[in-house]
């Protein structure tokens, strides 16, 4: 085989590599050009060398063959172009490296190093993974999905021996790295007409090119494919018709070759002829083209035409152009791939809405709309495939991987829902935010995601009843919404839980065991040997203890280091349940005979109350996230120092049990635009905000020009207030807008109306019209605006209007609204007919986003304690002053001695009043803030004072009250 080898790929082989397990390069990197230099320009590089040997080798070709400097000229175009195209994409992208990766199995490396070549000349990287010739399809197929899940691969060949080309090889193959266009997928597109939005076969283009170049025209002429197979013999037969050429395609064997090669004006030779066929049935003057060499296995055929035909191009020349054209493919496949990494703008299909009056019950309206498959709905967005995972057909977690894809494109704008001070019942923030980005989207054609907070079973099964909206303005499907979602709130449930475990356990086993019983059992012998763990080697340097030998460490600091010494009074960190079971309020825990006596009095807490929670919301990666874990402070030891779940040592564990949880859930509106739901933190003990990282996702998804609107819980002295101070701390994000929402039945009662109640029927004030009600309580509405102000961003009021609501009552409030410095007072009509009736809040909230926001926080980290707590109550309350119980100031001297002084503060306060007291209604004033107690959350990373004397700390299993 050698012999018949052109010399300049004769001085390309090298010796073949013996078969073995596959080679792999350690990393994607520069191809090597095996001492051949690389460039494109004179006599250097691969194209040098073809013609040097050329020149050797003399004229053997037959007189219609082309001369070699015609020939390279082809090949040396089509690699300049491609590192031409490959150098202005990386001067965009100065990091993008594309790589192609080559599957071989053989033991024949000619095309690898003509690939290698080729690769340096253009400019890429390349990647060869050697596999034994006689591979199983199977390991074959394991390493194509193992290259298909390989983000810094966008281009893979196969270069195995044509019986191994078998369909379920060819199609396990990404069609976008697919550069040898064999695929199903390709080749469809291909015959379909699409052949910008496929990979064509680089042979079948070589094969037209060559003759297109060597004056052939196509046009008319009978074209007659011998001995292909498959790809090749579908995408040759494409690209000539496509030409206006009348094509054949026949087998060695078909009886009928020697007459349709007596028809032939070309013939093309796919396979190697078999001895028995004579030269002589081939005419004189066809244009033969042979490409017989198998380009995917390395492979030569060994039936050689043998003769000088007027039009003969040989098989080496069909194989660099095809090489050349390959990696032509390979810069495409990059800058597609590049192109996917940017922002795009939606092609987002909205459901359209048929809103019926009477409104039906919100489970009617969502089970009567057909969700779009989130898949779809992801692909609409800019996601793509391997960045979300599905759970049934209409949610699906997305990875965080997407922030670093996207991570220089811009930010959208920035809105925040908030309220004034509600009623028991709740004034409809969430269906607010839902109407308005259902208004942006579906009606606007504005790109807009909506952020919001999972609901936990508590509320869902209690008064409030979900949280996924309401109306034609709401989160489908409901159920799927506010019971169990993808798990998140369970797994918060089990990592707490298992906390919770590892204290008991330890204050357990500290108390029945020696020091050097519990040492053993900390850094037990493994096979002989006894080593530190990571997480132990960092409590030993906290302990100030500078060894790593476990044999080498004195009793005194074998004692320091295996026992933590927790203090069982002060521990904080409960047992959690997603469920309100008042039974589980107070217990004593250890009463079975096998703890010893070692009893104690405990509480469970709802699941979303716990700190794993406000972790999760606050946190903006994996690593992140597991520091946060570690640092919660779960008790004290008996002299006063915190103990934290790191000095546990389940950090670890922890973190596994949180690392699915961390990604945000992707789901729809009623019209079909996207909505994060992600973590779901009370407004009380915690900043009731829904999580940092979906809104950082949600920013990069709309684009520069979309829109994110997320929702603080409660009213803006709370949800608003700790939105700002502590969530923009922790993500560094900027808001651009507020939007206020309030109703005329909450400013009904903060002007003096009576109490309202949940579950029973609203009083004639709240139903018939009161001009005066209205005005006296829109104090209330004018405070809260003037709340969002102290913070420097524009607001917009979004009355949502109720049936009772009369056109004097919204005029007024609106009117009002403007008068105390809104932005803009808009009425809002989501519940009843969706994102139309929101419209106009959509366009307020795009023109007041234009004004540009002069975000400024509301305190100086460094202030102490108590004057940032000052700072809230005086500011945003309208309080005179605070008073501090001696419990609550012994917890502050004691955090701000332990180093967590510097946190912010989040307040834990009645939604019910802008004061302590539930009923003091409108604006209160001149009241002393009492602060009852002082926690910390030290993984969340905030303080939380419990603000009035017979407060219970929300997230009781009982003291459930509506968000």
């Amino acid at each position: 085989m050698s012999a018949r080898l052109p010399l300049f790929l004769r001085g390309l082989r090298r010796p073949p590599r013996p078969p073995g397990p596959p080679l792999r390069l350690q990393a994607p990197g520069r191809a090597s050009s095996s001492g051949r230099g690389g460039g494109g320009g004179g006599g250097e590089g691969l194209l040098g060398q073809r013609r040097l040997q050329d020149a050797q080798a003399g004229n053997s070709r037959g007189q219609g063959s082309q001369a070699p400097s015609a020939r390279d000229s082809i090949v040396r175009e089509v690699i300049q172009n491609s590192k031409e195209v490959l150098s202005l994409l990386q001067e965009k992208n100065p990091a993008f490296k594309p790589v192609l990766a080559i599957i071989q199995a053989g033991d024949d490396n000619l095309m690898q190093e003509i690939n290698q070549n080729l690769a340096e000349e253009a400019g890429l990287n390349i990647t060869h993974i050697c596999l034994p010739p006689d591979s199983s399809e199977g390991e074959i197929i394991d390493e194509i999905l193992k290259i298909n899940e390989d983000t810094r691969v966008h281009g893979l060949a196969l270069q195995i021996s044509e019986n191994s080309f078998s369909n379920k090889v060819l199609n396990a193959l990404k069609p976008e790295k697919d550069v040898d266009g064999v695929t199903d997928v390709n080749l469809g597109r291909l015959v379909r007409g699409d052949a910008h939005e496929c990979y064509v076969s680089p042979v079948a283009r070589a094969v037209v090119e060559l003759l297109e170049k060597s004056g052939v025209n196509l046009d008319g002429k009978k074209v007659l494919v011998i001995g292909a197979h498959g790809s090749l013999e579908a995408a040759l037969q494409c690209l000539f018709q496509r030409r206006g050429s009348m094509t054949m395609s026949s087998q060695w064997k078909t009886p009928q070759l020697q007459s349709k090669l007596h028809e032939a004006d070309i013939a093309v030779v796919g396979s190697p002829k078999p001895e028995d066929i004579p030269l002589s049935w081939i005419q004189p003057g066809t244009t033969v083209l042979n490409c017989s060499h198998d380009f995917l296995s390395g492979r030569l055929g060994c039936g050689s035409l043998g003769v000088h035909f007027n039009g003969l191009i040989a098989e080496d020349d069909v194989r660099l152009l095809a090489a050349a054209l390959r990696i032509q493919n390979m810069v495409s496949s990059g800058r597609r791939w590049l192109r996917e990494q940017q922002h795009a703008r939606w092609r987002l299909h909205c459901l359209k809405l048929q809103p019926l009056s009477p409104v039906p019950s919100d489970l009617e309206i969502s089970r009567a709309q057909t969700p779009k498959a989130v898949d779809v709905l992801a692909k609409e967005i800019g996601l793509l495939a391997d960045e979300i995972e599905i759970y049934g057909r209409s949610k699906a977690k997305v990875r965080l991987s997407l922030l670093e894809r996207l991570k220089d494109q811009a930010d959208g704008k920035y809105v925040l829902v908030a309220g004034i001070t509600p009623t028991p019942l709740g004034e409809g923030k969430s269906t607010v935010t839902v109407g308005l980005v259902q208004a942006l989207t579906a009606h606007l054609n504005i790109n807009s995601f909506a952020c919001l907070r999972q609901p936990s079973q508590g509320p869902t099964f209690g008064v409030k009843g979900g949280a996924a909206g309401g109306g034609y303005a709401q989160v489908i499907p409901m159920e799927e919404f506010n019971l169990h979602l993808t798990g998140d709130i369970h797994a918060i449930t089990a990592a707490n839980n298992l906390l919770a475990a590892a204290i008991d356990t330890r204050i357990f086993h500290e108390n029945t065991q020696t020091d050097k019983a519990l040492y053993n059992r900390l850094v037990p012998l493994v096979n002989g040997v006894r080593e530190f763990s990571s997480i132990q080697l960092a409590r030993l340097k906290k302990l100030g203890i500078n060894k790593t030998d476990p044999s080498t460490l004195t009793e005194e600091e074998i004692s320091k280091f295996a026992r933590l010494n927790i203090e069982p009074s002060t521990i904080t960190w409960q047992r959690v349940l997603d469920t309100n079971d008042r039974f589980l309020r107070k217990m004593t825990i250890g009463q079975a005979p096998t703890e010893k006596g070692y009893s104690r009095q405990a509480q469970f807490d709802i699941a979303v109350a716990s700190e794993i929670m406000a972790v999760l919301a606050l946190t903006d990666s994996l690593t992140d996230m597991k520091e946060r874990l570690g640092r919660m402070v779960v008790a004290s030891d008996k002299n006063g120092q915190p103990v934290t779940a790191e000095d546990l040592g389940v950090t670890g564990a922890l973190t596994v049990l949180m690392k699915d949880a961390i990604k945000p859930n992707l789901m729809q509106t009623l019209e079909g635009t996207p909505v994060f739901v992600h973590a779901g933190p009370f407004a009380n003990i915690a900043h009731g905000n829904s999580s940092v990282l979906a809104d950082k996702i949600a920013l990069k998804l709309v684009g520069e020009e979309g829109f994110v609107v997320t929702e603080a819980g409660f009213g803006a002295d709370i949800g608003m207030e700790k939105f700002f101070n502590i969530k923009c701390r922790a993500s560094g994000l900027v808001p651009n807008v507020v939007v206020l929402v309030a109703t005329v039945r909450a400013l009904k009662m903060h002007g003096g109306g009576p109490s309202v109640t949940a579950g029973v029927p609203l009083k004639k004030e709240y139903t018939e019209e009161n001009i005066q009600l209205v005005a006296d309580g829109c104090c209330n509405l004018q405070k809260q605006i003037q709340v969002a102000q102290l913070f420097g961003v524009p607001v917009v009021v979004a009355l949502n209007v109720f049936k009772t609501d009369t056109r004097a009552e919204i005029d007024l409030v609106c009117e009002l609204a403007k008068r105390a410095g809104a932005f803009d007072a808009v009425p809002c009509y989501h519940w009843s007919v969706g994102g139309k009736g929101s419209v106009d809040l959509a366009r307020a909230v795009r023109e007041a986003a234009g004004q540009g926001s002069r975000f400024r926080f509301l305190y100086d980290l460094q202030l102490p304690i108590v004057e940032k707590i000052r700072t809230i109550a005086q500011a945003v309350y309208g309080a005179k002053d605070i008073e501090l119980s001696p419990e609550a100031q012994s917890k502050i001297d004691r955090y701000t001695q332990q180093g967590f002084g510097n946190l912010p503060i989040c307040m834990a306060k009645t939604h019910l009043s802008l004061s302590h007291q539930p009923d003091k209604k409108g604006v209160p004033r001149d009241f002393i803030l009492p602060i009852s107690d002082v926690r910390a959350s030290i993984g969340a990373g905030f303080i939380y004072p419990l603000v009035g004397t017979e407060l219970e700390p929300r997230g009781s299993l009982a003291a459930w009250r509506p968000h």
